[in-house]
């Protein structure tokens, strides 16, 4: 493992262990697995089919363009997450529990959380009243991903960055 990558993951270690200890208790650890499932893609793809029923022809548009992006993200943190290699922290320190089965090997960034803040930032673009439901949603799927012990907060961090930075470009694009 690369030095620095080394170094960071041990700063960050100390991170997971106080933010993951909330997991740990039964009563928190059902509803932040449940919230780390439903960002797995259930909550957003029902979105993408809800948002035409109610919105027509614009929540069509929308959900296309969330899907549309949706593709590009997977495909930018797949290429991310291989070109790191970043141990994840359950797997880098045996004292840090994952409490959900991890999709995939890497940690870096979090695909969950770059997922949720690009669908958010494109569905708030186009319905801004889903905010008060979206913002919530994407920091208990950001916040889930460290609780569980499958990220660092710095995966979470740089994946949230990449998802305003991916939302705001597509949405760029239709200005």
């Amino acid at each position: 493992m690369r030095l620095w990558l080394q170094h960071l993951n041990e700063f960050e270690a100390s991170a997971c262990r106080i933010w993951g200890r909330p997991g740990r208790r039964q009563w928190l650890q059902g509803p932040f697995a449940v919230v780390s499932r439903l960002g797995d893609g259930v909550f957003w793809y029902s979105l993408m089919l809800v948002l035409p029923l109610i919105y027509g022809l614009e929540g069509f548009q929308a959900s296309l363009h969330m899907a549309a992006t949706g593709g590009i993200a997977l495909a930018l943190y797949k290429s991310l997450k291989g070109a790191t290699r970043r141990q994840r922290p359950c797997h880098y320190a045996s004292d840090i529990v994952n409490l959900v089965a991890p999709l995939d090997q890497y940690s870096f960034p979090s695909g969950h959380t770059l997922h949720a803040v690009s669908f958010s930032t494109v569905a708030i673009a186009y319905f801004p009243p889903l905010a008060w439901l979206l913002i919530p949603f994407t920091v208990l799927v950001a916040s889930s991903r460290v609780i569980l012990g499958l990220h660092y907060p710095s995966d979470v961090l740089m994946a949230t960055l990449i998802g305003l930075a991916l939302g705001y470009a597509s949405l760029s694009l239709i200005a």
